[in-house]
């Protein structure tokens, strides 16, 4: 973990100190000290970290809205809460969209696993190029009991996206799964897309969210003003809805887009929610089917050397 820039925010200084030892021991690691929510914001506009490590309870707000201001410059930057607070004060409410790493400070060995922490997001972040969700590993497990052979052909989906694109009068709407590179698209109304890198995909960024994600003008958001690949697929207006196995893990989201900008009413958004519901419904049945067929197939047939009730010999 060399070569980095750390921004550290800590009201309390005793703590701060102690943070910011673990973060510059034997590295090369520049951190940025600040104990207030209104100085760190200050500090975002005059530089980039690779970093946030915030504290929760700050004297004029909380970390989460350091993180919610740190998504509208840098969205992929990794935020760590480093904090003493319990997950049932934290409030998440008024911060949905965003996402953070948590480790609570009282836990032992807190500052080591800090460091830890913070190479492996900042790596993970530079290696890919795209945010990942916390739990990627188990979400790349849940994905492989619905993303099987043939799913692409299933008939109900291509149903579902042509009247998702009539019903809402855009130029594409489809089902996708993710996994760990790209996006498989299990039905595309609309357009002949069959994978995207992940990279190029606007859903890697929705299977973060709890609920839609609107972008009226991708032109206008920091996350894909600079993508080439979108203006090549004509895409300037995009929502899409998570889609969630029962358990909550994002297996993928149900999309669609525009060549236009444009905005969703509430009303379209709940509408969109419910095609995403039963495109959900339908990955879920096919997962039980599956699962059925395959205990059928293990479970052993009759032993034709076997003997019958009465104690002749079987047929």
């Amino acid at each position: 973990m060399t070569g980095l820039t750390v921004l550290c925010v800590d009201p309390d200084d005793g703590e701060r100190r102690k943070t910011v030892a673990a973060l510059t021991n034997g590295d090369d690691v520049t951190v940025l000290e600040h104990d207030t929510l209104a100085a760190a914001e200050a500090a975002l506009t005059d530089a980039a970290p690779d970093c946030v490590v915030t504290e929760y309870e700050l004297p004029d707000g909380t970390g989460l809205d350091l993180t919610a201001r740190l998504r509208e410059h840098a969205p992929d930057t990794p935020c760590i809460l480093f904090t003493n607070a319990d997950p049932d004060r934290i409030r998440t409410a008024q911060h949905g969209e965003v996402v953070v790493e948590y480790l609570p400070k009282d836990m032992p060995g807190a500052r080591e696993s800090l460091v830890r922490l913070v190479g492996n997001v900042v790596t993970q972040r530079t290696q890919v190029g795209y945010p990942l969700p916390p739990e990627e590993d188990e979400r790349l497990a849940a994905l492989e009991q619905y993303d099987r052979p043939g799913m692409d052909a299933v008939s109900a989906f291509d149903r579902l996206t042509a009247l998702t694109k009539s019903h809402f009068g855009v130029d594409v709407a489809f089902v996708g799964l993710v996994d760990a590179h790209e996006e498989r698209f299990l039905s595309c109304a609309g357009a002949d897309w069959e994978t995207l890198e992940r990279e190029d995909t606007m859903c890697t960024h929705t299977i973060l969210q709890d609920d839609l994600m609107v972008v009226e003008d991708t032109h206008e958001d920091g996350r894909f003003a600079d993508s080439d690949r979108l203006d090549e697929l004509d895409i300037r207006a995009y929502a899409g809805v998570p889609l969630e196995t029962p358990r909550g893990t994002a297996i993928g989201a149900y999309c669609m887009t525009n060549s236009e900008p444009r905005s969703f009413s509430d009303a379209e958004r709940a509408d969109l929610r419910l095609f995403a519901d039963e495109a959900m419904e339908q990955l879920e049945l096919r997962r039980q089917l599956n699962e059925c067929e395959g205990d059928t197939e293990r479970r052993p047939g009759p032993d034709p050397d076997a003997a019958a009730p009465d104690g002749s010999e079987s047929p």
